[in-house]
C-alpha cells in the first residue's frame, strides 16, 4: 500500500486508477517489460534443467552449429580416484611432484553413481565400469553390467563415438585391457551384459543380442562392425571366436575384420609399421595386456617393512600406452574433419581390486605417460580438447606409518584389511591400505576359496576430472558423469538430439532429480539484469509523469 496525503492508504488498484490518460503508458511498459524478462528467466531455467536430465540436451543441439574442437582425446584411468593419483605421484615423483595430468588448467569433480536395474529412478551408489562408461559415452545413466543400453528396458543408447562417426570424424579406441572389456566396449557396442565379449560368450547373458537371433552380436563383433578406425588393446581370445550368423558366419572375428578392411597386428613392431590408409586392429595379448611395474602384494597383519617396485616389466612385444596413443593419433589425424579417441589405462582398477600397490602405481604412470603424449599433440593442435578422468573410486588409501608423526610414540596401530609400505621418491616411506574386503592373508596369499568376486571393491565417491582445450570449462565445479558427454558433444559441435533412445528417459530419471545443474544460463545474473533494466524503465516513466504533471 502507498501512503496518501491525508494519512489514508490506497490499494494498488486505486493507485493505478490515479494515473490517468497517457501517464499510464510508461508504467504499463515497465510492468510488461519486467514480466517478459521474468518469463524469459523461467523458460531458460526450465530448458536448462531438462537438458541436464537427459544428457542429450537442447543446449548440445543449440551449440552443434558452432562447436570448437576439431579433435577430442579422452583419457580414462579405470578405478583412478584422487587416492590412486596421489599414491602414484608420491611414489614416482614425490609429494610435491607434478604429473602431466596435473597440468590441465580446468579441473573439477564429478559424481559416478549408476541406477538400479529394477527401479531406474533409484540410484545405485557404487557403480561398475560398464555403467560409468555408459554415462559419459551416452549421457544417460544405466544399471551396473549394462553396456550402452537402458536399465530395465534394454534399449540401445547412441554413443559419442557413433555421433563422431556421423559427423565425418575418424575414431579410435585404445586400452591396456581387453578391447571387449567394459570401458572400451561402451563406445562401440550395445549389449545387456558386459561379459558378452565374444560370439561364444552370449548364450547365458545376452542371447537376444546374438547374431543368430537377429541381434548385433558380441562386443568383439560390434566393435569391428562399427568400423572404428583404430582398435588397440588385448582380447585376442575373444576376437578368435567364431561368428554364428550373418555374412561372416563360420569365420572368426579377426577374419571378419580383415574382410572389412582392417590390418590386424599382434606386436609393437607391427603396430609401429602400420601406415595410414586402412583401419588398424591391434591385439597384443590373449586377455589383458601385461603391466609396467611389479612388486609384493599388500598383506594382512602388515609389518611395515618397505619395498621398492620393480619397473620396466612390460614384455617388449607389447607397446606401452603412450606408444599406442601416439600411433593412434598418427593414424587418425589425417582426417580434415578431426577425430575422437578414447585411451584407457585399465589395470589401475584391476590391481587395486587384488591389493597390488606396485602394479597399480605402474599403470597410473602408464596413463600419465600417454597423457603427456596427448598434450604434446594438443600443444601443436590447439583445436584439440583433452580430458583426463577416472570412471569410479576404488579401495586404496594412504594411511599412517609408524615412522611418521601421526601417532604418539608407543601407540599400537592395528591396520585394517591388507597393507603395503613403499619407499617413495621423497626418500621416506608410504603405507597403502586396502580394506573394502578381506582378500589376502599375512603372507600375501589369496585366502582359500576367494576369487575375483571376493576382491576389494569400487567405492561410490566423486572423482577428479580435468581438461584443456575448446569446451574444457564444462568440467569445472561439481558435475555428473553424464555431463562429460555434453561437454564433448558441445565442443565437437555434434547434433546430439537423437543421442538417446526413446526409452532412455527412464534410465536418466535418477539423474534428472539429483544431478547438480552447473551449466547453461546463470539465473542470478539474469535476475539482476532484469531488475536493473526494469528500474531504468521505471525511472524514465517517472520522469515522463513529472513532465506530464
Amino acid at each position: 500500500m502507498e501512503e496518501k496525503g491525508d494519512g489514508m492508504r490506497s490499494s494498488p488498484r486505486q493507485t493505478w486508477r490515479m494515473v490517468k490518460g497517457p501517464r499510464r503508458l510508461p508504467v504499463l511498459v515497465a510492468i510488461i517489460f519486467a514480466a517478459a524478462v521474468a518469463a524469459a528467466i523461467t523458460a531458460a531455467q526450465s530448458a536448462d534443467a531438462q537438458s541436464t536430465s537427459a544428457g542429450s540436451s537442447a543446449s548440445v543441439s543449440a551449440a552443434a552449429a558452432s562447436g570448437g574442437a576439431k579433435n577430442v582425446i579422452l583419457f580414462i584411468g579405470d578405478g583412478m580416484g584422487d587416492s590412486e593419483i596421489t599414491i602414484a605421484r608420491n611414489y614416482h615423483l614425490g609429494a610435491a611432484g607434478e604429473f602431466a595430468m596435473d597440468t590441465l588448467p580446468m579441473s573439477g569433480a564429478y559424481t559416478t553413481y549408476s541406477v538400479q536395474e529394477d527401479d531406474p529412478a533409484t540410484p545405485d551408489y557404487v557403480p561398475d565400469s560398464a555403467a560409468t562408461g555408459t554415462a559419459w559415452a551416452t549421457g544417460s545413466k544405466t544399471s551396473n553390467n549394462r553396456v550402452s543400453t537402458t536399465a530395465g528396458t534394454d534399449e540401445d543408447l547412441r554413443t559419442i563415438l557413433e555421433l563422431a562417426q556421423r559427423s565425418g570424424r575418424s575414431t579410435g579406441n585404445v586400452s591396456t585391457a581387453e578391447l571387449t572389456d567394459a570401458t572400451p566396449a561402451v563406445l562401440d557396442s550395445h549389449v545387456t551384459h558386459r561379459d558378452c565379449k565374444g560370439p561364444e560368450d552370449m548364450d547365458e547373458l545376452c542371447s537376444q543380442d546374438k547374431k543368430a537371433n537377429g541381434g548385433p552380436g558380441s562386443i568383439a563383433e560390434q566393435s569391428v562392425d562399427h568400423g572404428v578406425d583404430v582398435l588397440l588393446g588385448g582380447a585376442r581370445g575373444s576376437f578368435e571366436q567364431t561368428i554364428d550368423a550373418g555374412p561372416d558366419e563360420g569365420k572368426t572375428v579377426v577374419e571378419s575384420a580383415e574382410r572389412q578392411g582392417y590390418e590386424v597386428v599382434y606386436d609393437a613392431d607391427a603396430m609401429e609399421a602400420a601406415r595410414p590408409g586402412s583401419k588398424l586392429l591391434g591385439l597384443f595379448a590373449e586377455e589383458n595386456m601385461d603391466l609396467l611395474y611389479s612388486g609384493e602384494p599388500a598383506k594382512a597383519n602388515h609389518d611395515f617393512k618397505p619395498q621398492t617396485c620393480k619397473e620396466d616389466q612390460l614384455p617388449p612385444e607389447q607397446p606401452e600406452l603412450a606408444s599406442m596413443t601416439t600411433k593412434a593419433i598418427e593414424l587418425l589425424e589425417g582426417n580434415e574433419r578431426g577425430f575422437f579417441l578414447q585411451v584407457e589405462s585399465a589395470s589401475i582398477d584391476k590391481e587395486d581390486h587384488i591389493s597390488n600397490p606396485c602394479e597399480q602405481i605402474g599403470e597410473t604412470v602408464n596413463l600419465d605417460n600417454a597423457v603427456a603424449a596427448g598434450l604434446e599433440y594438443a600443444a601443436a593442435n590447439p583445436d584439440t580438447l583433452v580430458v583426463v578422468t577416472g570412471d569410479h573410486g576404488h579401495t586404496s588409501q594412504i594411511i599412517p606409518s609408524p615412522q611418521g608423526g601421526y601417532f604418539d610414540e608407543g601407540y599400537e596401530y592395528d591396520v585394517p584389511g591388507e597393507a603395503a609400505t613403499l619407499n617413495t621418491a621423497d626418500g621416506t616411506t608410504m603405507t597403502v591400505s586396502y580394506a573394502t574386503n578381506t582378500f589376502r592373508d599375512e603372507n600375501g596369499e589369496i585366502i582359500e576359496g576367494e576369487d575375483s568376486e571376493d576382491s576389494h571393491t569400487h567405492t561410490g565417491t566423486q572423482i577428479r576430472i580435468a581438461a584443456q582445450g575448446p569446451g574444457s570449462e564444462g568440467v569445472l565445479g561439481l558435475t555428473d558423469q553424464t555431463e562429460l558427454f555434453d561437454t564433448m558433444a558441445i565442443s565437437m559441435g555434434l547434433d546430439a538430439s537423437a543421442s538417446a533412445s526413446a526409452s532412455a528417459s527412464t534410465s536418466a530419471s535418477a539423474s534428472a532429480s539429483t544431478v547438480p545443474n552447473t551449466g547453461g544460463f546463470a539465473p542470478a545474473w539474469l535476475a539482476a539484469l532484469a531488475v536493473a533494466l526494469g528500474g531504468l524503465v521505471l525511472l524514465v516513466s517517472r520522469r515522463v509523469l513529472r513532465a506530464d504533471g
